[in-house]
């Protein structure tokens, strides 16, 4: 469903809703002091989403739709198949790279920020599948089973965003991407 026209205003202010949240968390937030941080009205927070759960989703969602665009401008500047899988991973980590780990567990606890994410990390999946495929067809990677690959960097997607790699290894989201990126393009690399 696409998202709905905003004004200038409500755009502006989701905005700073999202830099906000993904910057402390929300689970503690009162929309008291989501407007008081905001420095707006209830009502015009309620032009956003009628209640402070649609509001952490809809910010959710604005912040992931936002990513995505992000992610793809930087995997069309690239033509060759390996440089497109470790753009598009870089990319991802470029973008997690901003949420605080308080938002990141909240977003855990809360199901429909929860449900927007692993529509993300699924959406990444594909993206990866398909940027495998289109490697494999044009030659440049062996033939692999691009739904596999999908899935074994999804299910590692997910735990670099939850910090188990970080507490696991050490490495940074940003490093556990890379590191992620590498091990993809030699797995498929003839």
């Amino acid at each position: 469903m696409p998202s709905p026209r905003r004004t200038a205003r409500q755009t502006d202010l989701l905005e700073r809703l999202v830099a906000l949240l993904t910057a402390e968390g929300f689970a503690s937030f009162t929309l008291d002091e989501l407007t008081e941080r905001l420095r707006c009205s209830k009502t015009t927070l309620y032009q956003l989403a009628g209640s402070k759960q649609e509001l952490v989703r809809e910010a959710v969602k604005h912040y992931f739709q936002e990513a995505t665009r992000s992610i793809e401008k930087q995997v069309a500047d690239a033509s060759e198949p390996s440089d497109r899988v470790v753009v598009y991973l870089n990319a991802v980590a470029e973008q997690l790279k901003p949420l605080s780990r308080q938002f990141l567990d909240d977003m855990a606890q809360f199901e429909p920020a929860r449900e927007v994410y692993e529509a993300n990390t699924r959406i990444a999946a594909d993206r990866i599948r398909q940027l495998i495929t289109e490697g494999v067809a044009a030659g440049a990677f062996r033939d692999v089973h691009a739904a596999f690959v999908g899935e074994v960097v999804a299910a590692t997607m997910q735990e670099i965003q939850r910090g188990q790699i970080a507490t696991r290894t050490g490495l940074s989201d940003s490093e556990a991407y890379a590191e992620l990126a590498s091990l993809i393009v030699h797995a498929v690399s003839p």
